[in-house]
């Protein structure tokens, strides 16, 4: 029985699920939503304070400063208030309500940058902010994971070690590209490992994280608007880039089993499924990785007025549901009166 007295001390790191009797493909899902944060970035975000802690960096009125589209921000927001410390996230307009309202409520103070850049994007906006309000004030300390290593080394220690101790024999591993942290700590760990694993990144369409085309995105957690620091190609052996539309009908089709995920697990299953279709990989053992659970997407992803405005009335599947034999609920409409019955006549 786990007994903890800080939040960050909890994160459940043992649980998958087996995708095959949805997607048809051998494939297990590492959920690392469950703990406190309710993301995967919790381990960065430990990471990178006590590695500041390490450092003496840190002084009774400094204040963290990150940008982030959201859960590192909770992350952040649990392990300040924790701690004591306090916390500025500096975000964009595509932060999910619930995600700001998480951390406002632990107490941390949340700045939403309003100018977007040509390409789409609001990185560039929330670093220039960030590096004017460090440049003013000497107390703000900004953790920076798209160029600090502790972000990579999380994985490389935890994330990586425990996907080798559940799958000694594994074969690929899929990993959703955002700042690569969790990319280049696990591809690092299996480029040292026993046995070869193929490392599969998954983009998003309009993120040019691998070259390409910068375009408009709205779901928040994976894709780069900048090729970030971090990543290293050499380690990456394949690239699969998924549109925010097969994003959404994967989120779908995964609640309607009963799994409701974030927004960056649809875009990394959908890959995932996508890429194991192309290569006929059935004898293989597939690892993806979900960074975070669903609740925070209840206003997005998993709300039909806000996918159908933006990729149309036909983006979701048109499967019917599971039990798409069984009435539905709500009351009984009367039932409508026999036929009158037209009385014989008796001649006389």
């Amino acid at each position: 029985m786990p007994v903890i007295s800080a939040p960050y001390a909890f994160n459940e790191e043992e649980l998958y699920v087996d995708l095959r009797s949805i997607f048809g493909h051998s494939l297990f899902l590492k959920c690392e939503g469950f703990n406190f944060a309710g993301s995967i970035k919790l381990k960065a975000a430990t990471e990178m304070v006590e590695s500041a802690e390490r450092a003496g960096d840190l002084r009774p009125d400094t204040v963290l400063v990150e940008s982030s589209s959201g859960n590192l921000g909770v992350a952040l927001s649990m392990i300040a208030a924790s701690k004591g410390y306090r916390f500025l996230c500096v975000t964009d307009s595509r932060c999910n309500l619930a995600t700001r309202l998480m951390m406002e409520a632990l107490g941390s103070q949340v700045h939403v940058v309003a100018d977007q850049e040509s390409n789409g994007g609001f990185l560039g906006a929330r670093l220039a902010y960030i590096r004017n309000l460090c440049a003013s004030d000497d107390r703000c300390l900004w953790l920076s994971q798209y160029t600090n290593p502790s972000n990579w080394k999380a994985h490389y220690r935890r994330t990586a070690p425990a996907i080798a101790r559940a799958f000694p024999r594994l074969d690929l591993l899929f990993v959703g590209a955002g700042t690569t942290g969790t990319l280049m700590g696990c591809a690092r760990y299996f480029r040292e490992w026993h046995r070869p694993v193929g490392i599969i990144a998954v983009d998003s369409v309009g993120s040019v994280t691998f070259g390409g085309t910068p375009g408009h995105r709205m779901i928040p957690g994976l894709g780069m608007s900048v090729q970030p620091p971090l990543l290293d190609e050499s380690y990456v052996d394949d690239v699969v880039r998924v549109e925010e539309a097969d994003t959404i009908r994967t989120c779908h089709r995964l609640a309607k089993r009963g799994f409701v995920f974030g927004g960056s697990t649809g875009t990394v299953v959908s890959g995932a499924t996508d890429w194991l279709t192309r290569h006929d990989a059935q004898d293989r053992t597939a690892v993806a990785i979900a960074p975070d659970l669903g609740e925070r997407y209840l206003d997005t992803v998993y709300h039909d007025n806000w996918v159908q405005d933006l990729y149309g009335e036909n983006v979701l599947d048109p499967d019917p549901p599971v039990n798409a034999d069984v009435a539905p609920l709500g009351p009984t409409p009367p039932a409508e009166p026999p036929p009158r019955r037209r009385r014989r006549r008796h001649d006389a």
